[in-house]
């Protein structure tokens, strides 16, 4: 099963406003790509930018800080897909790349 990260903050930035939270988008992401794709086929994951649970996450939020990105932060396979309001085009070329079954 494809996992894919989302990676932000509980609370919003300044210029962030009316923008939803990094935990809002991730369950909206969740909610768009299960009307295109089988659900069996990737679970959509929040991680907290403040709190990373592992190694991995820790080193990425690292990243995120580092680099400036503006969360949250869309990565499937390690890979930065898109930051910041999230672009479903560029998360369903990846996932059609990837081979994520549709539904039919």
């Amino acid at each position: 099963m494809l996992e894919i990260l989302v990676y932000g903050a509980e609370e919003r930035c300044a210029s962030c406003i009316n923008a939803p939270s990094s935990t809002e988008t991730a369950s909206w992401l969740e909610a768009a790509l299960l009307r295109v794709y089988d659900q069996a086929a990737f679970k959509v994951r929040y991680v907290d930018i403040y709190d990373p649970q592992s190694e991995q996450e820790k080193a990425f939020s690292t990243r995120v800080f580092e680099e400036e990105l503006w969360y949250p932060v869309v990565v499937i396979h390690d890979q930065v897909i898109t930051e910041g309001n999230p672009d479903l085009k560029l998360i369903y070329k990846e996932l059609n790349e990837l081979g994520i079954r549709k539904i039919e």
